[in-house]
């Protein structure tokens, strides 16, 4: 399974305060040499604080299962409560009875609380996209509702491979390249302990602890992107360059998410430096940057304006650089969100057209 130092280091996160983890996950205070040490004030039990609750993102699947089980094991040790949340995409026949087995397997697991949420899945973005902004907007959703400090996500090294590829085949920079990170979302609410292993030790660890699981049959669907990935691509890949691929294609996510991380701190020092006293960009100082914190800037400034990020995409950005590098005389630039580029006057203004 995993250790409790990877879930004290997943579940509370080192950059946060001392005063949002729990006392077990604290440095200990000392008292001067020779001071007596100072008793803690009593606390009537129904005055105490409840322990923080960390919940797990819970399909069914090996993944997920696998996961629920090491936060129902790994909980008590590190003095926090444990629940469970199952989404329901109603995409299969009889998706709220598997969803009902699932609220089951986790409450025989201990966790509490534990429950199936019902979402309704629209069409932008694509089926695959739009399932997930459902499940998201649902664990947002309950975690809101049960004060919850984490939600625990079931990815493994195999999903962090495949999302870099779908990454490198979009095109769409460094960024993309990084992958998942461990700690994510509003407050860093999302965290992916698995992100270390891969698919087979969850799967292996299922099956040891004789915890049934659930196949989705859409991760075998040809007519999904990833499913296409996992089943053809990554074995092709493979069998072309040998066992390792998968490994080497993570290391690349953490390297490039280092690199990433590093050019986004750079652009938000040298956004500053190129706006004048009315908060206009100027094309000479952005032409003087590298074109890699240049485009930084400029991909702030379009989504700050009102372009949806996950529509602003790496070519929108290219054409608006091409205003400041490449400047005839050529007229605004549309982009997603009814935003438009210009250039007036040696300034980039970037708003709602």
């Amino acid at each position: 399974m995993t250790s409790a130092t990877t879930f004290a280091t997943v579940v509370y996160d080192p950059t946060s305060s001392a005063a949002t983890a729990p006392a077990a996950a604290r440095e200990p205070s000392y008292e001067p040499s020779g001071a007596p040490a100072q008793q803690p004030p009593h606390t009537p039990s129904y005055e105490r604080s409840p322990s923080p609750l960390v919940l797990v993102a819970c399909s069914g699947g090996a993944d997920s299962m696998a996961l629920a089980s090491a936060l129902a094991f790994e909980a008590p040790k590190l003095g926090i409560r444990a629940g469970g949340i199952t989404v329901d995409h109603g995409l299969q026949p009889g998706s709220d009875l598997r969803a009902e087995e699932v609220v089951l397997r986790m409450r025989e697991l201990g966790l509490d609380p534990v429950e199936s949420i019902a979402v309704t899945v629209g069409r932008e973005g694509g089926p695959e996209a739009a399932a997930r902004d459902a499940r998201y907007a649902a664990l947002d959703a309950a975690s809101a509702r049960h004060d919850a400090l984490a939600v625990l996500l079931g990815h493994t090294r195999d999903d962090q491979a495949e999302t870099v590829l779908l990454g490198l085949a979009r095109g769409s920079g460094i960024r993309s390249l990084s992958g998942m990170a461990a700690v994510s979302g509003a407050d860093g609410r999302y965290r992916r302990p698995f992100l270390h292993i891969d698919r087979q030790t969850a799967r292996k660890a299922c099956m040891v602890q004789a915890l049934p699981v659930w196949d989705d049959p859409h991760n075998s669907d040809p007519a999904y992107t990833r499913s296409r990935l996992r089943q053809e691509g990554l074995p092709a890949l493979e069998k072309a360059l040998g066992k390792g691929v998968v490994e080497a294609l993570a290391r690349t996510a953490q390297l490039s998410r280092d690199d990433a991380d590093a050019l986004d701190a750079w652009a938000r020092q040298a956004e500053a430096a190129v706006r004048d006293s009315a908060g206009l960009l100027e094309c000479a100082k952005l032409y003087a940057l590298p074109p890699a914190v240049r485009r930084r800037i400029l991909r702030r400034a379009a989504i700050e304006a009102g372009a949806p990020a996950g529509a602003l995409f790496a070519r929108h950005i290219e054409e608006v650089d091409r205003l400041i590098t490449g400047w005839r005389g050529q007229g605004a630039i549309n982009l997603p969100g009814k935003v438009v580029a210009q250039r007036q006057g040696g300034r980039l203004v970037i708003r709602q057209g």
